[in-house]
């Protein structure tokens, strides 16, 4: 089963995470649904520390089931990065009652899909299966929460899957490797600089004892929460959670302490030379993400910033920076006002041919000045957050995208029952808000500038010529 890892900012979503677009601007999905027709959601905690968190969902005979553990990279140390991912990876290798590759076997054969993924806050694993075959699930589930097997031939043999993965995600592609290099710049002290899927020497060099360490850390009932989205009754799947689930004892769980990033001094500049196409610029600006749901103002304020810069087609960048002035074939803005660390405003784009990489840096600045000076208009505003509420509302339709969005919540510490607060503070931001954090975090001192200066590309690479091309 491929596993997947969640290391990039928004403008890369689609090539890497194709799931991943629940959590791109959160809970705007029941913006244009009156509060009494939104699903009910009921909780229950086992004796062992074990939540369980239902939303029923009675439109198609089908579940989405989803076990979260509150352990992603950001809880490695230096010399076992990528650890997290591997240990993704393992899972799916069997235990002392169902050998290698036989859970995806049983959830194809059930009618399901099942995968995982990791990030820098959390790992989450995933089958949507007809609601009939929840009960199996949870067993499958539960039998590698506490007997997985981490045999040394597998895991031999997945390291080199990882290392693959890394070399083909980003070794070899020269934005995400920007991307990589910026992080490791913006953040001198956090965990949050370290890729997700580990850096490469550290991924040669990992044992089965460090997966084993790892597992026996992190995995408990107690340090998870399930998450079951679907056409089944709240009550029977809390009974089905306390058969499968109840037995696994808690474990004690590390102590976390505080890993604050320590305040930036002066921007931070880096080039990074690959072969590509065209130049790059990504700009990466200190940014506070939510931590008090209803006090905070700010993340709102950010995220809807990033609506009016390039929330849609007409959005500032695509109507000024690339159809207007011509100055890059594309340009975009990211933001993710929800995380366990620290947050960061992306600005990204391309400059067009004939245009430097310093120009449009030049032209992502004005814009952010343009908003600093003169705010953002009423109309403007009003369009930003219908394009916010319009990408979102599709999500009804999805069982998986719901239990997305209660488990992405939970793992950064905001309780699922606030998603109505958060959607009414995002209806809540005001024009002048948006500029008073324009002018506030847009700042040089918060500021890292990442330059890909693209080197020629492998012959290899080259589209062939007309003449020997094939069609």
């Amino acid at each position: 089963m491929p596993a997947q890892t969640t290391d990039t900012p928004k403008f890369y979503q689609k090539r890497f995470m194709p799931m991943r677009h629940a959590r791109l601007i959160p809970l705007l999905l029941a913006l244009a649904v009156p509060a009494n027709g939104l699903a009910e959601t009921f909780e229950r905690q086992l004796a062992n520390g074990l939540r369980v968190i239902v939303k029923e969902d009675h439109r198609a005979p089908t579940a989405a089931h989803m076990v979260w553990y509150r352990a992603g990279s950001m809880d490695e140390t230096n010399g076992s990065t990528g650890v997290a991912h591997v240990l993704e990876h393992m899972m799916f290798k069997g235990t002392p009652s169902a050998g290698p590759g036989e859970f995806n076997r049983r959830v194809a054969a059930a009618g399901g899909r099942d995968n995982a993924f990791t990030s820098r806050d959390y790992t989450a694993y995933f089958q949507q299966v007809p609601k009939q075959k929840l009960s199996e699930m949870m067993q499958l589930e539960a039998d590698r929460m506490r007997h997985l097997t981490l045999d040394p031939r597998e895991f031999a043999q997945e390291i080199k899957v990882v290392m693959e993965e890394r070399r083909l995600r980003t070794d070899d592609q020269p934005q995400s490797l920007l991307f990589e290099q910026l992080t490791a710049v913006a953040f001198q002290t956090h965990p949050y600089r370290v890729p997700i899927i580990g850096w490469m020497n550290d991924l040669e060099h990992l044992a089965p004892a460090d997966a084993r360490r790892w597992y026996e850390r992190w995995y408990a009932p107690n340090n998870a929460y399930v998450v079951v989205v679907g056409d089944l009754d709240h009550q029977v799947v809390f009974e089905l959670a306390e058969e499968h689930y109840g037995p696994l004892e808690a474990r004690p769980l590390p102590v976390r302490k505080p890993q604050d990033e320590p305040p930036q001094l002066g921007i931070r500049r880096l080039t990074v030379k690959a072969p590509a196409d065209l130049p790059v610029v990504m700009m990466a600006y200190k940014a506070p993400v939510i931590r008090d749901v209803d006090q905070d103002v700010d993340p709102y304020a950010l995220e809807m910033l990033a609506a009016v810069l390039a929330g849609h087609d007409a959005a500032r960048f695509s109507r000024h920076l690339v159809r207007q002035q011509r100055l890059a074939v594309v340009a975009s803005a990211s933001y993710d006002s929800t995380a366990r660390g620290p947050g960061i405003f992306y600005l990204h784009g391309s400059p067009s041919e004939g245009r430097t990489a310093a120009e449009l840096e030049a032209g992502l600045r004005a814009e952010i000045a343009d908003v600093q000076q003169h705010g953002v208009a009423a109309d403007e505003l009003a369009r930003a957050k219908a394009q916010l509420i319009a990408g979102q509302i599709y999500k009804r339709d999805s069982i998986f995208a719901q239990a997305m969005e209660i488990g992405q919540l939970e793992a950064v510490g905001i309780p699922h029952a606030l998603n109505r607060r958060m959607i009414d503070k995002l209806q809540e931001v005001t024009a002048e808000q948006i500029r008073v954090v324009a002018a506030k975090y847009f700042r040089d001192e918060q500021l890292t500038v990442a330059q890909l200066d693209p080197q020629p590309l492998p012959l290899a690479s080259r589209p062939a010529s007309p003449s020997t091309a094939r069609h």
